[in-house]
């Protein structure tokens, strides 16, 4: 469990105990994708998340070289999302957010080399970069107002309901993590067919918005 901590500590360090399940694969096709101007700015947390604060910004358009295939050309829906605890542990991802049916998600994944280099020419050690694959993760969006609802994953409840449902959707284990394997629209089905279910999101996560 330490080594797993460590690897994904920018989303463990704002809840507590939480592991989120990584996907190879986007939740998110170019239609599928909007933006809503109430998630920008700074959210914070209480106790119960560590104290956490997210900060939405809009996606800076000299870094847009750097975001996947599918959104190259689209950085004006993409967040930048800032992330910080009461432990200093950081992060600064981008995000999507996804709207499949009535429900919105979102998709939240690395545009940078975990060295913090974005240009592979100045990443130090060159030839490990081959081994860094950019891996997105999801979360349930249940309200954007006053506060930020949202359920996160946790990668040993969803071990759980892929035990019960093997057949539930296509995933891998690598030292003992479930990493999503299945395709887009596959991901898609999954995700909308168990959006309700507590193995899939069972960790709550509720943010203030922060008065300027």
């Amino acid at each position: 469990m330490k080594a797993k901590k460590i690897t994904f500590y920018c989303l463990v360090g704002l809840v507590a105990g939480c592991v989120p399940v990584v996907s190879l694969h986007p939740l998110f096709m170019k239609e599928d994708i909007v933006f809503d101007e109430k998630l920008l700015g700074v959210w914070v947390g209480d106790a119960n998340s560590a104290g956490a604060v997210w900060e939405f910004a809009r996606f800076d358009e000299s870094s847009a070289e750097y975001l996947p295939k599918e959104l190259q050309g689209e950085f004006k829906s993409v967040y930048r999302v800032t992330m910080s605890d009461k432990e200093d542990h950081r992060g600064s991802l981008a995000a999507c957010l996804v709207k499949l049916g009535d429900r919105l998600f979102l998709d939240i994944f690395p545009d940078k080399y975990p060295s913090g280099e974005s240009d592979i020419e100045k990443v130090k050690l060159l030839y490990n970069a081959f081994f860094f694959v950019r891996a997105h993760t999801f979360l349930r969006v249940d309200a954007i107002g006053d506060q930020l609802k949202m359920r996160l994953t946790d990668d040993d409840e969803f071990s759980k309901l892929v035990e019960a449902e093997p057949k539930a959707v296509g995933y891998t284990e690598t030292e003992e993590r479930p990493i999503l394997t299945a395709s887009t629209k596959e991901l898609q089905a999954f995700v909308t067919k168990y959006a309700d279910d507590k193995r899939l999101f069972p960790t709550e996560l509720t943010l203030v918005r922060k008065s300027k």
